[in-house]
């Protein structure tokens, strides 16, 4: 597995609990940093799927 999925993954998560955590508080400043972490962390993890997918084709 590529590192940028992991680092993706991470981001996800951490994203996704800030956004949690600024729509509980009412605070739509780290709701809103949460959700474009969250994004972040989906084109990461798409970036590192995609090095995964030449790495294993180059295998072949």
């Amino acid at each position: 597995m590529d590192e940028d999925r992991v680092g993706g993954i991470g981001k996800k998560i951490v994203g996704s609990i800030k956004e949690t955590v600024g729509k509980v508080t009412g605070d739509t400043k780290t709701e809103a940093e949460g959700t474009v972490e969250k994004t972040e962390g989906k084109v990461q993890n798409a970036v590192g799927g995609a090095k995964d997918g030449v790495r294993d084709a180059l295998k072949d």
